[in-house]
């Protein structure tokens, strides 16, 4: 599992659309340090394990309080 602590803007050499929904939740995560924000995505039907976990991503208070940023000017 990759936690971030720092978003850095990139551009896209390929911006090519994705149809197929996926699946995702997230979860809360309290440590001495602060709250986490996890985000972890699952795969489609037709995988060797069906609908299991495909990708987990760890978002540390830095990164959440950048992101907030980035929301907030971007959206």
């Amino acid at each position: 599992m990759a936690i971030a602590r720092k978003l850095e803007r990139t551009t896209l050499e390929r911006n090519t659309q994705q149809t197929e929904l996926r699946r995702c939740t997230y979860a809360i995560l309290s440590n001495p340090d602060g709250k986490y924000l996890q985000i972890d995505s699952y795969g489609s039907a037709t995988r060797k394990f069906p609908e299991g976990k495909s990708q987990s991503i760890r978002f540390s208070p830095e990164a959440i309080s950048q992101l907030r940023e980035i929301l907030a000017k971007e959206f």
